[in-house]
């Protein structure tokens, strides 16, 4: 079965980085898509970035600049550096792999089969 496991966050003051990594293991193939999400309190989740295999990225346009998504070293492992974190970066981030997906709409959460169990990041002002 397919777990995906998240690894990172925290608590940082505003300007500060933090770095976040997952890893979806038991799956024989690489997966298609891999993506970081967030979610607000009592808002639905929404795409942070996307890294397809092939090397495309996405990002949602309030995290431009700031955050780089990239694949690690190892099958299925993906990290997000967030440089220059802001108050309204605090939220829940999940990462999630799909075995396909759009790159144009990618942060539809169907396309993603498999998601990890999410890791607090809160940044204060």
């Amino acid at each position: 079965e397919v777990q995906v496991v998240q690894s990172g966050g925290g608590s940082v003051q505003a300007g500060e980085s933090l770095r976040l990594s997952c890893v979806a293991s038991e799956y024989t193939y690489s997966f298609y898509c891999m993506g970081w999400f967030r979610q607000f309190p009592g808002k639905e989740r929404e795409g942070v970035a996307l890294i397809v295999r092939n090397g495309i990225t996405r990002y949602a346009d309030s995290v431009k600049g700031r955050f780089t998504v990239s694949q690690g070293n190892a099958k299925n492992t993906l990290n997000l550096q967030m440089n220059s974190l802001k108050p309204e970066d605090t939220a829940m981030y999940y990462c999630a792999a799909s075995t396909y997906c759009s790159d144009t709409y990618w942060d539809r959460l169907g396309w993603y089969n498999y998601w990890g169990q999410g890791t607090q990041v809160t940044v204060s002002s």
